[in-house]
């Protein structure tokens, strides 16, 4: 098997994200690949079912601003150059498979909680992401089914 080369890193930017980050840093310094970190923000109206009857134009521009300080600050801390971090409107599980594609990844490295069950069937991001990704697709377990180290 070829190391990768391109690693796509998608973040919600919780504290979820860290031990996520830390699986596709290990990664990509095992391969020395390049590491690239993508972070989603959806707009209100998919959010909410479209049907939201005022202008929802400044609070979407207030998280677009929180958000990207957010991944800036996310970023710094591991390392990621500005030419590598992506910040992009729509719909997770699309806009994650389209920068990868963009950005020649081999390997989507995204959280999951792991559900089961109906909550499975109605999909998550991470199997949203599974699902028509254009190269390998890691899903690191977090959230409470997390298994805790003694």
């Amino acid at each position: 098997m070829n190391a990768y080369r391109r690693i796509m890193l998608a973040v919600d930017l919780t504290e979820e994200s860290q031990p996520v980050a830390d699986r596709a840093l290990a990664l990509a310094a095992a391969s020395g690949a390049a590491l690239h970190v993508v972070h989603v923000i959806e707009p209100l109206s998919l959010a909410y079912g479209g049907d939201v009857p005022m202008d929802l134009s400044a609070v979407q521009n207030q998280i677009h601003e929180q958000a990207r300080s957010h991944l800036a600050e996310f970023a710094d801390a591991i390392g990621i150059p500005e030419a590598r971090r992506h910040l992009i409107f729509g719909r997770p599980e699309n806009e994650i498979q389209r920068a990868a594609e963009a950005n020649k990844a081999d390997l989507i490295v995204v959280g999951s909680h792991g559900r089961h069950g109906l909550a499975l069937l109605l999909g998550s991001t991470a199997n949203g992401v599974l699902h028509g990704a254009p190269c390998d697709v890691l899903a690191v377990r977090v959230g409470q089914d997390t298994p805790k180290a003694h």
